[in-house]
């Protein structure tokens, strides 16, 4: 019987990392949405704009008996660039800031852990958010399994294509098959 545990993560366009982690071997689900702000109910035209004070997230529901949450940080640190501040790529505004919502304790002290081993593999000093999970606000429907949907827009396949590939490469035993 599968023991289901969430995630909430923010590393730049939700577009990006819902796209790696619906192809992890263990998860079940993956949401694009907006946590972290002030207004209920935010629009993705308030999120883009910066005046609801959200970062583009994803809620990744996965199985700890095939992948542990410290797996899943894992490839948070492998997949977008954690010492940007409010920016990935040319994407720019605190919306793509990198955060990791924690929903209890265990979860903020692995999450303490895994910064302090993933710094070792940057130059600069990582500026992930590590806040306790806000309300979460599932994002529009045209915004769900938008890489799927769309694998040959540009940006899918300038930015997030790129990302995938990386993701398969450095972590070949977590892919679905």
């Amino acid at each position: 019987m599968a023991t289901l545990e969430k995630a909430l993560l923010g590393g730049g366009c939700f577009w990006c990392i819902e796209a790696v982690y619906n192809r992890v071997k263990g998860v079940e689900r993956v949401i694009s949405g907006y946590a972290g702000g002030f207004r209920p109910n935010p629009s993705y035209e308030q999120v883009c704009t910066g005046v609801s004070g959200h970062a583009e997230v994803i809620e990744v529901t996965f199985d700890t008996e095939i992948i542990s949450y410290e797996e899943i940080l894992e490839i948070f640190w492998a997949i977008h660039d954690p010492t940007t501040l409010n920016a990935q790529g040319a994407d720019r505004g605190t919306q793509y800031r990198s955060v990791i919502y924690y929903y209890d304790e265990e979860q903020k002290a692995k999450a303490i852990a895994s910064i302090t081993e993933a710094q070792k593999n940057f130059e600069e000093r990582i500026v992930t958010e590590l806040s306790a999970a806000p309300e979460f606000f599932e994002g529009e429907a045209y915004h769900q399994n938008y890489y799927s949907e769309h694998p040959t827009q540009g940006y899918c396949y300038a930015v997030i294509a790129p990302k995938i590939k990386k993701f398969v490469t450095k972590f070949d035993n977590k892919v679905k098959k």
